[in-house]
């Protein structure tokens, strides 16, 4: 790909409240862009059941398949996560274990970035180190940097609009941006011949 080749990039949502801290980035995501990228969200994966083999065995369900139809045309995949007790989520964790049983695997391959809000001090930094754990075995290519860690993030946000206010953290979610297309184009970059 060339550097002014369109791309398009989709948001995996690890929340379901709708206040939540990473909800609003993740619908803040698509006012970022810089020129020649979209984004755009997945499902709610909270239409996933919990994963179970007996289930898969009668057929995948049907959102699954959807959400991994959608990875795979995307150029680049963004999680969106808060930091459950050290961790990512369970409904997160749940979700790439229906994905990483589809075939083909939408996440192999698939350049990936990570961006966790928290109103801790760290930003959620232990969920996306439990997180590229996980991708290492689906083979995504995660960015590496910049980090998106978004500390105490209360007063960054105004929950009532639900909108990210602090225009620091919106720019440097602009430069993570910027990063994983240099990525996605790196990773889709022609053969030489």
């Amino acid at each position: 790909m060339t550097q002014g080749t369109p791309l398009h990039f989709v948001t995996l949502l690890g929340s379901l409240r709708k206040a939540s801290f990473n909800g609003i980035v993740a619908r803040t995501l698509p006012d970022l862009t810089p020129e020649g990228i979209t984004i755009s969200p997945l499902g709610c994966i909270s239409a996933f059941p919990h994963y179970n083999q007996d289930v898969q065995d009668a057929g995948f369900p049907e959102p699954v398949l959807a959400m991994a139809e959608q990875i795979r045309a995307a150029d680049g995949v963004i999680v969106v996560t808060p930091e459950y007790n050290y961790s990512v989520p369970g409904v997160l964790k749940n979700a790439l274990d229906w994905l990483s049983r589809v075939t083909p695997q939408p996440f192999a391959g698939k350049p990936l970035a990570i961006q966790t809000a928290s109103p801790g001090a760290i930003g959620g930094a232990r969920a996306q180190y439990h997180l590229r754990q996980s991708l290492v075995f689906l083979n995504a290519y995660v960015l590496n940097r910049p980090e998106v860690m978004i500390g105490q993030a209360t007063g960054k946000f105004d929950t009532d609009r639900l909108e990210l206010t602090d225009q620091k953290t919106r720019d440097f979610l602009v430069t993570q941006i910027t990063a994983l297309a240099e990525l996605a184009r790196t990773v889709k970059k022609p053969p030489q011949g």
